[in-house]
């Protein structure tokens, strides 16, 4: 048997997951291979890539819990929202209110989780249309925001600003300045925490009961029912998670920006979305990866990379290009899910063929 032959069965084998998490790894792979030969020796620098992971912890976040909701057949738009309130809450209360590191991070876990729980129970159990439900959610938490405090702010509380300004050094990945000084690589403490979180994910996803019934429910929502699926359980618990990875991500982007603000995680939604179908989770529930999504934020970062360096600072272009992706990957995700109606029209065909012999 030739290669291609042997190359065609084994992708021909693959799941639409792996498949189309392998084919946004690819990508990601040529943009960043091209990136290095047409743009320079920049992106040759390992902390340009640590750059990448550094400005995008808390959106690493925000996507894998949209993609949890996403595997069921669901979505949340309030995320973005989420996130300002929580950076918003923390700040005052650290700077306003005298209130210690530890405090904030359970003030924004809790936030999240509300968020969760509430709208988990109205989307699940009272079977409100998940769109409607998480844009309440999201105009209430903006709402909420400026209600806090209606001024943009750093904070100064020394506790926080020495977390916010711990470097992990990443040892050997270092470069030499103009200046002639050598430069350590560095992450900042919610890449460890994103990183951590993409891990727990896809253990739970491949290798749980809960994680089975998510792929379940997305899939055939009535096929799951009749395996024993409780469904309503299954989308309640995918968006607790998600309510609960919007605090965790919503006090990670705080220690990057440090600042609350009523503007914070702007259209973080619908990038968290973007991220989503670009490393393979389907709308229609039933298909994804957390490794696919964490290189769908990281081809985000990539494309935002490479449209500076070309010198198109204006934001429409961005947005273009970020748009022009997202219909190549939807295209893809076509093609794939007609693969797999041809291979059961073809089996079906064959079946009738071997009844009628």
């Amino acid at each position: 048997m030739s290669f291609s032959n042997k190359l065609r069965n084994r992708i021909g084998n693959m799941t639409d997951t792996n498949l189309l998490t392998s084919i946004t790894i690819v990508v990601f792979i040529i943009m960043y291979l091209g990136a290095i030969l047409f743009l320079g020796e920049g992106f040759l620098k390992p902390q340009t890539f640590f750059n990448m992971l550094n400005a995008n912890a808390a959106l690493i976040i925000l996507s894998c819990g949209m993609s949890l909701v996403m595997i069921t057949g669901g979505i949340d738009i309030s995320v973005g929202g989420v996130t300002a309130l929580c950076c918003m809450c923390s700040a005052v209360f650290l700077d306003h209110h005298g209130g210690n590191v530890i405090g904030a991070i359970l003030i924004s876990v809790g936030i999240g989780l509300a968020f969760g729980l509430i709208q988990g129970y109205l989307i699940s159990y009272l079977e409100i249309q998940p769109f409607i439900v998480t844009l309440a959610g999201m105009f209430f938490a903006r709402g909420m925001t400026t209600i806090v405090n209606t001024n943009p702010f750093n904070v100064v509380n020394e506790e926080f600003v020495a977390l916010k300004e711990t470097r992990i050094i990443i040892p050997f990945m270092g470069y030499v300045n103009k200046a002639g000084n050598y430069v350590n690589a560095y992450i900042e403490i919610g890449v460890v925490v994103a990183l951590l979180i993409v891990a727990a994910l896809f253990f739970v996803l491949k290798w749980t009961k809960t994680g089975r019934n998510f792929y379940a429910v997305g899939g055939n929502r009535q096929s799951a029912l009749m395996l024993g699926v409780n469904v309503k359980r299954t989308t309640f618990i995918s968006y607790v998670l998600c309510g609960l990875l919007a605090g965790i991500g919503g006090f990670v982007y705080f220690m990057h920006v440090g600042s609350g603000s009523a503007s914070h995680a702007s259209g973080a939604e619908m990038n968290a979305i973007a991220s989503s179908i670009i490393g393979g989770t389907m709308l229609t529930g039933g298909v994804g990866n957390i490794i696919g999504t964490l290189f769908g934020v990281m081809s985000l970062a990539l494309i935002q990379n490479i449209v500076s360096s070309v010198g198109l600072d204006q934001a429409w272009w961005t947005g273009i290009t970020i748009a022009a992706m997202l219909c190549l990957f939807l295209v893809i995700q076509s093609i794939v899910m007609s693969r797999k109606s041809g291979s059961v029209s073809a089996d079906a065909g064959t079946t009738a063929d071997a009844k009628k012999g």
